[in-house]
């Protein structure tokens, strides 16, 4: 089974398309803030979140519980892709119904072998995966380019150290993350 996670009006042939509401017309009408989800364990292959895990979890305690689920729900290799604003990009600031910033460094630390990676080091980052017994692999991520700095890029204007020098420096230079994660469940 292939889930796509508050789909709105954006359904995808092939997915069983899930939102809050019913006048989206989705395959199955599911508050995600309300757990447990009304899947049964080990059964998804896929999970989509296209511009919608943003707007789930402003508490923090339901976030995680979210992140619980989804592993449950997950088999072995599944894979999660998720795409969000950028968090200093004006779309998710302008928008009142985003209410959590989702970034590849967020969803690192749901993975367990980083977790021990850092423990081993002494650093202070919240071994989630531990602390929820589940483990997600961040195995791609890009920050999308706005304009004007795409064309900039494709024209050979920019350089992957500009780039990465005014990313640090400018809000809007990246419009959104475009994040894959697989859950590992061999142990």
């Amino acid at each position: 089974m292939k889930l796509n996670m508050g789909c709105g009006h954006n359904k995808v042939a092939g997915w069983v398309n899930v939102d809050l509401s019913p006048a989206c017309n989705p395959d199955a009408v599911c508050d995600l803030e309300v757990l447990p989800w009304p899947w049964g364990d080990d059964c998804v292959d896929a999970v989509m979140f296209k511009h919608s895990l943003e707007h789930l979890g402003q508490d923090s305690r339901v976030f995680l519980g979210m992140m619980k689920e989804l592993y449950r729900v997950c088999r072995n290799g599944a894979e999660i892709t998720i795409i969000v604003p950028h968090p200093r990009h004006d779309s998710f600031i302008s928008d009142p119904t985003h209410v959590r910033i989702i970034s590849p460094g967020v969803l690192q630390l749901f993975d367990r072998k980083w977790n021990d990676e850092c423990r081993s080091l002494g650093a202070a980052n919240t071994p989630l995966g531990h602390y929820l017994d589940v483990d997600f692999v961040v195995t791609s991520s890009t920050a999308v380019l706005a304009e004007p700095y795409a064309s900039q890029r494709s024209r050979g204007e920019l350089d992957d150290a500009t780039i990465a020098s005014i990313g640090r420096d400018l809000n809007n230079v990246f419009i959104e993350y475009q994040i894959v994660m697989v859950a590992r469940k061999a142990r």
